[in-house]
């Protein structure tokens, strides 16, 4: 009977540690998940700002395009990055200049996260 009491003793112990872990790992989940959003807003920012300074005289200012003759960044595939850094860094079509020498990955990077917005 008291090895009975031994075991059950034991696993309340190791129940009250799992327990104790998870709840741990959830707020290290949830404090974690905070972070990539206030770190992303900073790069949102910092990408609309390279976007009016670089972009905005041909796409239009928050994205919004008055002609017809550059693409509308609002209707670009969110799942497209790669293509949009290939543009972006090389050009396009000898119509849209590339800018791998005028911005940094980072910078285009951050002007990524802006567009990924639809310029809200």
């Amino acid at each position: 009977m008291r090895a009975h009491h031994g075991l059950a003793a034991l696993a309340f112990a190791a129940a009250l540690v799992a327990a104790a872990h998870a709840t741990a790992e959830d707020a290290a989940q949830k404090s974690a998940a905070v972070a990539p959003d206030r770190q992303n807003d900073a790069l949102v920012k910092e990408g609309k700002a390279s976007y009016a300074r670089h972009c905005s005289h041909c796409h239009g200012f928050n994205m919004v395009s008055a002609g017809t003759v550059t693409f509308d960044l609002r209707e670009f595939p969110r799942n497209g990055k790669d293509r949009f850094l290939e543009s972006v860094v090389n050009g396009k079509n000898n119509r849209m200049p590339p800018w791998g020498d005028v911005l940094s990955l980072d910078e285009i990077e951050a002007i990524w996260a802006y567009v990924v917005t639809r310029g809200k």
